[in-house]
């Protein structure tokens, strides 16, 4: 899996009430979840972002809610990869459920600016910033949550095996 795009930058702590407020959980649309990623903590994220962009963050990213809602909210945004120092776990999980990939690496979160671009290449877990040259090491992801994320989450992998039956 071959990610490339341009980093947005987050601090610590962003929760899944942020990346998606409450007020929108009456819809599972996922074109609509993504008009109002993360509105209430930047309100330029939806007009700036671009299909295959970078969510860069610090500590505990996806605390709060467990709701499935946000990782949808991000990925439908147009965000291919959330690199951050650490997840919470339930928004871990939920991002792999439903195909959003992530990434821990807290030395690319220090050096990687907002702007930056950056590619990913998640089958090596390496992870470069195009703007400066320097390159990052991450974990790469197991061979049955690779083919999770690379199916569009877990529900769109558990078709293709049942078709393939």
């Amino acid at each position: 899996m071959q990610f490339k795009g341009t980093a947005h930058r987050y601090g610590r702590d962003v929760d899944t009430d942020v990346i998606i407020p409450a007020r929108y959980l009456n819809t599972s649309d996922p074109a609509e979840l993504a008009k109002h990623c993360l509105e209430d903590l930047d309100v330029t994220f939806v007009e700036r972002v671009r299909t295959g962009d970078v969510i860069v963050a610090d500590e505990n990213f996806g605390c709060g809610s467990s709701r499935e809602h946000a990782p949808i909210a991000i990925k439908a945004a147009g965000v291919d990869v959330v690199i951050a120092k650490s997840f919470a776990r339930i928004f871990y999980r939920n991002s792999i459920n439903t195909g959003l990939a992530i990434m821990e690496c807290p030395e690319a979160v220090d050096a990687i600016k907002q702007g930056d671009v950056v590619s990913v290449d998640a089958d090596a877990g390496l992870i470069t910033d195009e703007t400066t040259g320097a390159t990052f090491t991450a974990q790469r992801f197991p061979p049955f949550i690779a083919e999770i994320i690379e199916a569009g989450g877990l529900v769109n992998r558990w078709k293709a095996k049942l078709a393939q039956a």
